[in-house]
């Protein structure tokens, strides 16, 4: 089947370590060197529950969260995944939502865009407000900065995405790009980012990008898997370790390389809807309480 994933960056380290588990192991050290960078030891202790499942094979869901972090600025997470994985099923689920979903930041007491909670409260607020938000009980996490794509496609030497439309890039990073329809080869990081975030010269808007993004995050997963990829295991370990954050220890990263790694037969993805609205000037997205508990039953069900 196809692999649809709807994902931008923080699913990166996950996916990468299911995949890529195999050469992972050969390279022990230097995994947990960096591990140890990118341990966050401080913001949230998952529950023993939870560690607990990671350890015994059992289902488990992680919330991953891509920030766009600049200098002097903490960012927010344009980027909110629950990932579950069920290594009974073989099976992978991805419920992404929308960064302008309006709802409650759990600590601030404020009703605002669901990407905020990360900019006032780091991962825990991030935490605290989707579980508030779809009523579960999320307490592992991995961050990934929005410019780490760039270093993971440059640290694997390139990729090759169908694109489905042409267009000459004039956005982020002005280089003067152009993408022509078909196969197409993003040869640098920064190529790449341009491919991935151009939105206002493609007729599918958002939807458009999000294909891309996953095109490319899906090849990037591919070719880092591969044997061929062995020579290169130190700049994508550079590549995770200086662009992500997470609360999961190296025994866990471990336990889900060695024994959550067919779950990527079975891929699912799930994007979270609802109505958009302005209030004084800013454009929301209102998820009904339904639709909240769609996504609550969802990562319910994949769990068992």
């Amino acid at each position: 089947m196809k692999k649809k994933i709807f994902i931008t960056l923080g699913i990166l380290l996950a996916i990468i370590v299911i995949g890529g588990g195999g050469f992972a192991y050969y390279v022990y050290h230097s995994v947990q060197n960096a591990a140890d960078k990118m341990y966050d030891s401080k913001s949230v202790k998952p529950s023993e529950k939870n560690t607990e499942k990671i350890k015994s094979e059992k289902p488990i869901s992680i919330l991953l969260l891509g920030v766009d972090e600049r200098a002097g600025d903490v960012g927010r997470s344009d980027t909110l995944i629950i990932l579950t994985l069920n290594p009974q099923k073989k099976a992978m689920q991805m419920i992404s939502i929308p960064r302008d979903t309006r709802t409650e930041i759990v600590g601030k007491g404020t009703l605002n865009k669901i990407n905020a909670a990360y900019a006032y409260g780091g991962p825990k607020m991030a935490l605290d407000t989707v579980n508030k938000f779809a009523n579960l009980n999320l307490d592992q996490y991995i961050r990934l900065n929005m410019e780490g794509l760039a270093d993971l496609v440059d640290a694997v030497g390139g990729v090759t995405v169908y694109n489905k439309i042409s267009w000459h890039d004039e956005g982020y990073y002005k280089k003067g790009y152009y993408y022509a329809k078909g196969n197409i080869t993003l040869d640098t990081g920064k190529k790449a980012l341009g491919y991935v975030r151009m939105r206002h010269l493609d007729p599918q808007g958002d939807f458009g990008r999000n294909q891309r993004q996953r095109d490319v995050i899906m090849a990037v997963i591919n070719k880092a898997a591969t044997i061929q990829s062995f020579s290169r295991y130190q700049e994508i370990l550079a590549a995770i370790q200086n662009n992500v954050k997470t609360n999961l220890t190296l025994d866990d990263m471990k336990n889900i390389a060695m024994n959550y790694r067919d779950c990527r037969q079975n891929t699912t993805d799930y994007e979270v809807k609802g109505n958009s609205t302005t209030i004084d000037g800013i454009y929301y997205l209102n998820v009904s309480q339904a639709e909240r508990d769609k996504v609550h039953n969802m990562v319910t069900n994949m769990e068992q």
